[in-house]
């Protein structure tokens, strides 16, 4: 699902990622981890395409997002990449379900498809009755789920998060982890997650732990195994046959 090869990213004299390289596959939750200043941020937008590295290339579902003009770029991003923020990014002064509806109109869904679209994702979200409220009407794990329905309103085949439990409490915040691999099971989303939450990293398919602008250490899931070796591959060196 998502490819990265050699990025590299400086802002100036300072260097902020230095060659980064990376597989990520469809339906995988990761969670990306470590300390400020490593480039999680950084990469995350790269992958997004909200910033484009200054070497490698980033290939999301067999297409070359650097081969792309900004328009299409724009288009690629806004159908196929779904963003969620650790502050929910609402639009004050819109309703729930006109929140969840504004990436529909911008990719040419007709109002009729998007509000069944944003319908159905409030259903999910057990948010049906808060449709009509705005934002400031919602608490805040309930505008944070509202986010979440609007990154995936066009179906997108990637979700990204950058700190989405970050503000919120305990109890919103396990139930924001739940919610992730609830859509990646019912929806079957990619999910890249970046995190300071032990918690999630802990939960998700894969942590990818970054330092000073290389990757770490990429870990399994706890439990995960190394494959056996193959039935008929021999444990040791056969003899040789004797005259």
């Amino acid at each position: 699902m998502i490819d990265i090869k050699g990025i590299t990213k400086s802002f100036g004299s300072l260097s902020v990622l230095k060659g980064i390289d990376l597989h990520i596959s469809r339906g995988e939750v990761v969670s990306i981890v470590g300390p400020s200043g490593a480039g999680k941020t950084t990469l995350l937008q790269i992958i997004g395409t909200l910033d484009a590295p200054d070497s490698g290339t980033v290939s999301i579902d067999g297409i070359d997002t650097g081969q792309l003009s900004k328009k299409k770029l724009s288009d690629f991003r806004n159908r196929h990449i779904g963003f969620v923020f650790q502050f929910h990014q609402l639009l004050p002064e819109f309703t729930a379900i006109e929140n969840i509806m504004i990436p529909a109109y911008i990719a040419g869904t007709s109002q009729r498809e998007a509000r069944k679209r944003a319908e159905e994702l409030l259903a999910f979200m057990g948010l049906t009755d808060r449709a009509n409220h705005k934002p400031s009407e919602l608490s805040g794990g309930e505008k944070q789920r509202v986010a979440v329905a609007r990154a995936l309103v066009n179906h997108p085949a990637v979700i990204l998060a950058d700190e989405p439990s970050g503000s919120l409490d305990t109890k919103n915040k396990t139930e924001l982890h739940q919610l992730f691999f609830d859509l990646r099971d019912r929806f079957g989303q990619t999910f890249v997650i970046v995190t300071h939450d032990e918690t999630l990293a802990a939960l998700t398919d894969r942590t990818i732990k970054m330092r000073d602008g290389l990757l770490e250490q990429d870990e399994p899931a706890v439990g995960e195994e190394e494959p056996a070796a193959k039935e008929d591959e021999p444990t040791a060196k056969e003899e040789e046959p004797t005259a």
